[in-house]
């Protein structure tokens, strides 16, 4: 009996094998690449091998260096959303990752400034600014509570709820500072640095607190003991018009590494907010980040909405500018 197939037929057969054999490769890699863990964040970096930071500008005759810590707590209200009210105002889970606040604590995307000023607040002082940053995870527990699964997007596992949460604004180190507008919106960092490439965006240092003369941009390997830290500076250097701008901004501007403000712009109290996490050795970490940041520790970053009255901002400058030490 003859083959059932003759030349003329396997050709085609062939040809068909090979195209399925690659589409089941594809597909296999495809669901591969999907089950990877989107993240970059190793390698960490061991602080003590980081050599000291440069110091901060030495203050000029002119400068004012007081500051004032404002007491708001570390969230132990558990305010968390997918919200930003400063990028994406008006837009529910416009972040595609969760935020943790202190402060004002009706924050969402549609809060108005008319509904901020009416608001509880955690703050001490009646100060209803609020102030929120991503949360860290810790990748190796998966985590029950609210949020910790929600947000989507590559974003999961147990929120690290920080240890201690510290306010602060800051004067200037070559001049007297004025006051900021009421409801003036800022953002620090860049959400999009890992992707983004050059870095000129990264505002974010990575610490410990037995440490504070080193900082990484990386998440850093703490020795037993120490709390691992965040801290995040907020542009000083205000264009005198707006509270707001279409790229969030350009109206609020960082000063140069001596403390001076870009021509045409005015210094006001200078925000940091320090955040502090118990991390045992070996745990590992992941920011909360859009997909394609893979969580990466560049992408910090913060937003501030200042809800101060126009008296109580004005207590914060006489703070700054007679050089003391003020707290609420």
């Amino acid at each position: 009996m003859g083959n059932p197939l003759g030349k003329e037929h396997r050709l085609p057969l062939l040809l068909a094998c090979l195209v399925l054999g690659l589409g089941l490769t594809a597909a296999v890699l495809g669901a591969t690449r999907a089950a990877a863990p989107a993240s970059v964040a190793g390698p960490y970096v061991d602080l003590r091998r980081v050599p000291p930071g440069p110091a901060e500008p030495a203050p000029g005759p002119g400068a004012s260096t007081g500051r004032v810590t404002v007491e708001c707590g570390r969230n132990e209200e558990g305010h968390w959303n997918e919200d930003n009210l400063v990028v994406s105002p008006g837009l529910r889970a416009g972040a595609h990752h969760t935020h943790a606040y202190v402060g004002n604590l009706s924050t969402d995307a549609l809060s108005t400034d008319a509904s901020l000023a009416g608001a509880a607040t955690s703050c001490a002082g009646g100060d209803r600014s609020t102030y929120y940053w991503p949360v860290l995870r810790r990748t190796d527990r998966p985590g029950s509570g609210p949020h910790e699964g929600a947000a989507g997007h590559g974003n999961a596992g147990e929120i690290l709820r920080e240890v201690s949460v510290r306010v602060e604004f800051r004067g200037s180190p070559v001049s007297r500072v004025v006051a900021m507008p009421r409801f003036l919106r800022a953002i620090t960092g860049d959400a999009v640095a890992y992707t983004a490439g050059g870095g000129t965006g990264v505002r974010a240092r990575w610490g410990c607190s037995g440490l504070p003369d080193r900082s990484t941009t990386g998440y850093p390997r703490c020795p037993a003991g120490q709390l691992l830290t965040r801290t995040l500076v907020f542009p000083s250097c205000w264009n005198g018009l707006d509270t707001a701008t279409p790229d969030h901004r350009s109206h609020l501007r960082f000063p140069s590494a001596d403390g001076v403000c870009p021509q045409g712009t005015f210094p006001v109290p200078e925000l940091r907010l320090s955040l502090a996490y118990a991390v045992a050795p070996g745990v590992p970490l992941a920011l909360d980040s859009f997909p394609e940041q893979r969580h990466s520790p560049l992408t910090d970053h913060a937003m501030f909405v200042d809800v101060m009255t126009d008296e109580r901002m004005g207590e914060v400058v006489a703070c700054l500018n007679e050089g003391r030490d003020c707290r609420t």
